[in-house]
């Protein structure tokens, strides 16, 4: 079986499953979009009892959204926009929604954060996405966030982001290797030992 067939073949079974957190999620944005916010925050409640998540039904969120490790303790906010082919592991926060304080102002009266996570981004376990205040973070298209990170700034396209202080560290594309060079799972070339 192919690499492209076993993961068409996954997806189908995953699809089976009618109470995955992806899918309460999804159901649930799409009651509040219709404006029926009673059921929306009921169904948000059922998924946060059976996989101890919080997700909000404001976000905006691909259809083709993976949550890894059933969503557990995933956190993202109402003000959060998610692409497609994006994977988020387990206990991943994106938080959004705090507005700028104004000066004297009893209030803050700005703009709210947001967080725009654009296509085909991997967002490794126990990693927080915190925007500024007022302020908007876009992680770029394929880029990727290790275990851990915490991001307060944009991420470019392609990007790997690594550590506690983010730093950028730009991938390049591996090289594949030939078939049938290496001998075995020590990655040892032929012939030698």
């Amino acid at each position: 079986m192919s690499p492209e067939q076993l993961s068409r073949f996954k997806r189908r079974v995953a699809s089976l499953w009618l109470f995955s957190p992806e899918r309460l999620w999804l159901l649930s944005i799409r009651l509040r979009s219709r404006r029926h916010w009673m059921l929306a925050f009921w169904l948000k409640q059922l998924n946060t009892f059976l996989y101890h998540n919080s997700l909000a039904p404001g976000a905006t969120v691909s259809p083709d959204i993976s949550l890894g490790h059933n969503g557990l303790g995933i956190v993202i906010g109402a003000n959060t926009q998610i692409g497609k082919g994006v994977k988020l592991m387990h206990n991943v926060t994106v938080a959004g929604g705090r507005r700028e304080r104004q000066p004297h102002a009893p209030t803050p009266a700005g703009p709210r954060s947001r967080v725009i996570i654009e296509d085909h981004v991997r967002i490794g376990a126990n990693s927080v996405i915190v925007p500024p205040a007022g302020r908007t973070v876009t992680i770029g298209r394929a880029a990727k966030i290790g275990a851990g990170t915490v991001v307060t700034q944009d991420v470019p396209a392609g990007a790997t982001v690594v550590g506690q202080a983010p730093r950028v560290i730009l991938a390049e594309p591996a090289p594949t290797p030939e078939p049938g060079v290496l001998s075995d799972a020590t990655g040892r070339l032929e012939g030698e030992r």
